[in-house]
């Protein structure tokens, strides 16, 4: 498969060479950070009364001091939807003074093969 030469190109690449199987739906963390520990807290509470499905949590990341909402959906791990989410989660958190920080994936999900590795498969951006 050929991707595009960013770093949504590079993680599926990578993930493809890893024995993910890209035409399958598999559980796609998409990060937003905030300095605000309130914006956070605020965000989510937007994010749980939309309608999309999936999951939602918030941590706090003590290596970059920030706090994270974590949007967990079940998706085609394709190259423009992925992008397409980034940009609409982008947008949604600048109006609550945050900033989407790429996403990655759980290892052994339904149709990753035989991937051995235990952590999750992240962009350079990623701070797992």
């Amino acid at each position: 498969m050929q991707f595009p030469d960013d770093d949504n190109g590079q993680m599926l690449a990578a993930m493809a060479e890893s024995g993910i199987d890209l035409t399958l739906e598999l559980e796609v963390d998409f990060f937003l950070v905030f300095d605000d520990k309130r914006d956070a807290e605020s965000a989510l509470e937007v994010l749980s009364k939309q309608d999309e499905e999936g999951e939602l949590e918030l941590n706090f990341d003590e290596d970059s001091s920030k706090w994270e909402v974590i949007v967990c959906t079940n998706m085609v791990p394709d190259y423009d939807a992925l992008v397409a989410k980034e940009i609409q989660l982008n947008d949604f958190a600048k109006e609550f003074d945050g900033v989407s920080d790429g996403w990655g994936v759980m290892q052994h999900q339904d149709g990753d093969g035989d991937f051995a590795d235990e952590d999750h498969v992240h962009d350079e951006h990623c701070h797992h």
